[in-house]
């Protein structure tokens, strides 16, 4: 193990001495399997790579001042997974496989998990695949199942800041009735192009719009839309939008703490009536965004005008970071405390 300087991690890979996989052949999973290496031997005509094929998770795992290992609602992250599973055809992962394979990566690599305070955490990366073969569009009939884990630092580098936004009405990430709800691929693959041009135009990410009518808010890139009204938390509501875990839990936090939760289509006018916004997604937990820019009525929307992040989300983002690396009761349940 390289030294690595915790303080100063990037969002970014790190090899870590060990992967775990596990493979689904005639109607059955095998045994996990622990390997050092980085690279998957696929055959040509896997469906993962000609028919995209294939769903992933996003977690992590915190170390506590007590120095104890915490994994946050991996359930959730197993229910997700199957649920993606479903969506395009593959089998499914069971809840205890899931959890044997996540346990066994976290363990195997534990030196990688970051110390406490240092803002880093070990990220945990579940991938399930078609590795089967087939040249015409059907659904594999063998799969693989891997994690990896690496160490990341902070998403926001000195603290958590406000962002700027475009929204992006000539690019569609999801359909009506398609993937969107599933945490595949092929959403991120569509939603590059739109992503890329706002980061070209010094953009941190872009606001989806629903594909059917434009009027509606649908997702920040790759992360769940959230905005703050008063005494009140509204999300998004669509059958295109990923459930987000942080954002499930966000809106628990919220209702523990006395606020109103408004789960429901939200539309562009009421952007000037919100008090603050934000993205929420594992990466940076919460993202603030100080200004949205429409380019197709050339609006600015302007949020957290003293450069600061709102103060109710700074206060949602306070809650749970302290649940997640034990710091506060988990009166929620949601921690898993490794052995």
């Amino acid at each position: 193990m390289e030294n690595i300087n915790w303080k100063d991690l990037s969002f970014g890979y790190i090899k870590t001495d060990y992967n775990v996989r596990t493979y689904y052949k005639d109607g059955k999973w095998s045994e996990p399997e622990v390997t050092d290496s980085e690279y998957l031997n696929i055959h040509i005509a896997a469906t993962a790579l000609h028919y995209g094929q294939e769903a992933f998770e996003g977690m992590k795992a915190y170390r506590g001042k007590d120095n104890k290992i915490r994994l946050f609602r991996w359930k959730e992250n197993a229910r997700r997974l199957i649920n993606s599973a479903r969506g395009v055809i593959m089998a499914e992962v069971p809840e205890e496989l899931f959890r044997d394979e996540i346990f066994k990566a976290v363990k195997l690599n534990e030196k990688y998990v970051p110390p406490y305070g240092s803002g880093a955490s070990l990220y945990i990366r579940p991938l399930l695949f078609g590795s089967g073969a087939e040249v015409g569009v059907s659904p594999a009939k063998e799969y693989t199942f891997m994690v990896f884990v690496t160490p990341v630092g902070p998403y926001f580098k000195g603290g958590v800041k406000p962002v700027s936004m475009m929204i992006c009405r000539d690019v569609d990430r999801a359909a009506p009735k398609g993937t969107g709800i599933f945490k595949v691929g092929g959403n991120y693959a569509a939603s590059l192009r739109a992503i890329v041009k706002a980061r070209d135009e010094n953009y941190a990410n872009v606001i989806f719009l629903d594909a059917k009518e434009k009027k509606y808010i649908d997702e920040c890139g790759p992360a769940n839309f959230f905005a703050i009204k008063g005494n009140t938390y509204i999300t998004p509501k669509s059958e295109t939008i990923l459930r987000s875990i942080t954002n499930k839990s966000l809106v628990e936090i919220a209702e523990n703490m006395g606020m109103k939760v408004e789960r429901r289509p939200v539309h562009l006018d009421e952007l000037p009536g919100f008090d603050e916004v934000g993205a929420c997604g594992t990466a940076a937990v919460i993202s603030p965004i100080g200004k949205i820019f429409d380019p197709g009525t050339n609006q600015v929307f302007e949020y957290c005008k003293d450069g600061n992040p709102g103060k109710v989300q700074m206060k949602l983002y306070n809650k749970l970071t302290a649940i997640q690396v034990g710091d506060e009761p988990d009166i929620f349940n949601w921690i898993t405390v490794l052995d």
